[in-house]
């Protein structure tokens, strides 16, 4: 059923950009949260939802909206109030330890959302989103597909956030969306799509496991210590740089943010611990890993060996980077879009093997750091050249695509029965090589990896001694 909004929307079409075009022929986003089941009839529970949903919406009228493109070939959200879909479903033999316990993620998971593979173009014919409620044994799942043209992760989990918010009785969302369309990614450039619109790029037919592996915040701190070639628990090596940045760059501001006094307190800290160093010490360091670098370097590396490859074969990782704060003047934290680009970082599958985690992290370190204002234009006017849809697959068996990010506040979402149990997705945009990160449940710098391989990789990296040496004890 459709679920309007409460208001009619007051702003005109959004015209799709740079970004978010090539998303077209991507599956729609599916996220959502476990939760444990609310000490109300469910009745009641679904009758709060609806509601909260219908007010979210006039926050975020694009989501009730369509997608339309005009004679000359451009593509708009029309906020026409159409309405989003609203689903209620029941899997009462499902408990939450049936979602939890498996070592891989279970099918199931995947009966939780709406649109499944339904490709982004559609949002010509269908709802640009689709809010299901799943009723299990002993909790309840809240699971929203979205359209990837629509919004990116940074977009969907404000929605989704604000959603929660008003559903706890909030009379003002704390992060109203930007819809501002005045930036360099709004295009004169037409995107040609093909008739019957863009497909896929990837098989979703192939077999593939997908599990969950959850790092603390020591083992994170120990993996980060030995790309950084330092001992773990060396406290000189908190970076301001990666601090002050983390702080900037990071919209989310929460209960679990460190304070801008602790922050002041950590950077002064860095700053003298820096300066009692021998001055060749400081410049033999200078370049610092950061942890989630760390992290996308040792899954490169595993991946890579378990997949057997000829040394002589290159490997790709892909990584999604925010440009919001990239550009100058810089986008508004909470613009409403896609605002990301894809950073290719390659090497030779021997390189990779045979030098350290460092060699191999400070690849993507220097990709990241050159990824500033001059090269998101590069992009940009690069796609104005040649208009194209995003091409999503491991089209070569070398490739690693990384998507999302311990960032996103998925666990900032209280409905009004507390935070969420667990995060999980749906079967969109999933392949051989897709890993998506999210930020670990007890917070704190931990981070859960949602990674998808074929079997036989899947079964070479649980037994990778270098991998599974940081990976939780006793999680899945």
């Amino acid at each position: 059923m459709d679920r309007l909004p409460d208001k009619k929307s007051t702003i005109g079409d959004l015209k799709l950009s740079v970004s978010d075009l090539p998303m077209l022929s991507c599956h729609y986003i599916q996220k959502g949260g476990l939760f444990a089941h609310p000490a109300i009839p469910m009745t009641n529970l679904i009758a709060l939802l609806k509601s909260g949903l219908s007010t979210a919406l006039t926050h975020f009228p694009p989501l009730a909206g369509r997608m339309v493109t005009d004679s000359e070939g451009y593509v708009y959200i029309t906020c026409n109030d159409a309405g989003a879909d609203f689903v209620y479903a029941t899997a009462k033999h499902i408990s939450v330890l049936d979602i939890l316990a498996p070592t891989d993620v279970p099918d199931v998971v995947k009966e939780f959302f709406g649109f499944d593979r339904t490709v982004s173009y559609d949002g010509h014919f269908n709802p640009i989103m689709a809010v299901q409620v799943t009723e299990l044994a002993d909790g309840v799942f809240i699971g929203c597909a979205v359209n990837h043209a629509v919004t990116d992760g940074t977009s969907y989990w404000n929605f989704f956030n604000s959603f929660a918010e008003v559903c706890r009785g909030a009379r003002k969302i704390s992060r109203p969306p930007d819809f501002s369309r005045n930036s360099v990614i709004i295009s004169s450039a037409v995107l040609k799509v093909p008739k019957g619109g863009p497909k896929v790029t990837f098989s979703t037919d192939e077999p593939l496991r997908e599990r969950i592996f959850c790092f603390s915040r020591e083992s994170i701190l120990k993996l980060k210590a030995k790309a950084n070639d330092r001992k773990y628990g060396d406290e000189r090596g908190v970076n301001a740089a990666e601090l002050l940045g983390k702080q900037s760059h990071d919209a989310w501001k929460g209960a679990s943010e460190e304070s801008s006094e602790n922050m002041k307190m950590k950077i002064e800290n860095w700053i003298r611990n820096a300066i009692s160093k021998p001055q060749s010490t400081r410049t033999e360091s200078a370049v610092e890993i950061s942890s989630f670098q760390s992290l996308c370097a040792l899954l490169w590396r595993c991946v890579t060996r378990a997949r057997k490859l000829n040394s002589c074969k290159t490997t790709t990782f892909r990584l999604a980077v925010n440009c919001r704060h990239r550009l100058e003047p810089n986008l508004d934290p909470v613009y409403f879009g896609n605002a990301i680009q894809s950073i290719r970082n390659v090497a030779l599958v021997g390189d990779l093997l045979s030098h350290d985690l460092r060699w191999c992290a400070e690849i993507l370190n220097k990709n990241v750091q050159a990824h500033d204002d001059y090269k998101v234009r590069q992009t940009v006017a690069d796609w104005e050249s040649d208009p194209r849809c995003f091409p999503l697959g491991n089209f070569d068996g070398a490739m690693i695509t990384m998507g999302s990010s311990p960032r996103f506040p998925m666990y900032d979402n209280d409905f009004g029965w507390g935070r969420p149990v667990a995060i999980r997705s749906g079967r969109a945009n999933k392949f051989d090589g897709k890993i998506s990160a999210f930020p670990g449940r007890e917070g704190s710098g931990s981070v859960d990896l949602e990674v998808v391989l074929s079997p036989e990789t899947m079964a070479d990296l649980e037994s990778d001694s270098e991998f599974m040496s940081f990976v939780a004890l006793g999680t899945s």
